[in-house]
């Protein structure tokens, strides 16, 4: 992992590839992240950027030419194993620094959520007949897939576990699985999004995906009936 670069400046980004895509010149926050993807932001949308590239991909920077805007000083072209290009024309920049982070601890899941991943471990037929356990918390580059699995017909098989199942897990879980899919020791890589409760918009984009949703009874993992409706 290389530095984190922070970029502001006046620029206008165009996004070429299976569809086009086009900012036109404004003020805006360019995030060059270590491990080589690319996110142009405004000051607004939270934390979605504008448009962005993910790794693998490529940053070179090109000279301006006659067909640049008078107020280009360069143009920075990210390009993908795809092929695709995010083309970001830059002029007048405020701000340029670096910074090195170091290794992230990655994120601490609370302790049902940490309960219910060793539950899931120690009853991973809750998956489906056949499934077995390779690991739990298994590493890769960017971070611990909660379990690693093998399904019935012996494929692997990345699992996710949330209390709560949001969008911002399955796209964890997408990340995951681009990642591990590159092995050819683990591919191909299926993956399951498990979680107590599971929003609709994440069911929608998981399927949308081919990732399997499954819906987890905390109190039957644990052995015990809910006592949610019960008086005594």
């Amino acid at each position: 992992m290389g530095d984190v670069r922070l970029v502001i400046a006046e620029c206008q980004v165009d996004y070429v590839g299976r569809l086009t895509a086009h900012l036109p010149r404004a003020r805006r926050l360019v995030l060059v992240k270590g491990d080589g993807s690319v996110s142009v932001h405004a000051d607004d949308r939270a934390y979605k950027p504008l448009n962005w590239m993910s790794p693998p991909c490529w940053m070179s920077e090109e000279a301006i030419d006659d067909t640049s805007p008078e107020w280009a000083t360069a143009v920075w072209v990210v390009t993908n194993k795809a092929g695709e290009q995010l083309r970001i024309t830059v002029g007048e920049i405020e701000h340029d620094s670096a910074h090195e982070l170091g290794v992230d601890p990655g994120l601490v899941k609370d302790g049902v959520e940490a309960h219910l991943q060793e539950l899931l471990a120690e009853h991973v037929t809750t998956l489906g007949e056949g499934y077995s356990l390779v690991r739990r918390e298994y590493m890769t580059a960017i971070g611990p897939v909660d379990l690693l699995c093998r399904n019935q017909s012996g494929e692997s098989v990345a699992v996710e576990i949330k209390r709560r199942g949001e969008i911002d897990g399955v796209e964890q879980l997408t990340r995951y699985l681009e990642l591990l899919n590159r092995d050819p020791l683990l591919r191909p890589v299926h993956g399951v999004f498990a979680a107590q409760q599971i929003k609709p918009q994440a069911r929608t984009l998981a399927e949308d995906r081919g990732i399997r949703c499954v819906t987890l009874d905390y109190d039957k993992l644990r052995g015990t009936e809910s006592t949610e409706f019960r008086l005594f």
